[in-house]
């Protein structure tokens, strides 16, 4: 169940047409999960600063069932940084939050990832 969700400044019209493809693909090779699982939500033109400054900026969230910790998540902040540098964001004007959840916690066909896997 990864869920990667981008909130950014950047204006619609300059997000390419394939992004979410390509975002999708690196969140796939990142994390290594199957493709079918994967899910991208990329929410541009938000009203939102960072250090003050109204530049290109963004808040990231990284969401899985598993596969989140320390080492893992220093590759996966370098995988995302390079991802958003191909918005204008650079890395030091975005957080990426990283949140493990629970099995029992994620709904999925009716029932739950820890029901179903």
């Amino acid at each position: 169940m990864p869920l990667l969700e981008i909130r950014t400044n950047v204006k619609k019209q300059n997000i390419p047409g394939d992004f979410l493809q390509t975002a999708s693909k690196t969140f796939q090779e990142t994390i290594d999960k199957p493709m079918q699982y994967i899910a991208v939500i990329v929410r541009p033109d938000e009203m939102m600063s960072f250090g003050g400054s109204t530049e290109p900026c963004a808040m990231v969230d990284f969401i899985s069932a598993g596969k989140i910790g320390g080492e893992e998540n220093k590759n996966y902040s370098k995988a995302i940084a390079a991802l958003m540098e191909k918005l204008g964001v650079p890395s030091d004007r975005m957080y990426i939050i990283f949140t493990d959840l629970a099995r029992d916690n994620v709904g999925y066909k009716g029932s739950t990832m820890a029901a179903i896997f």
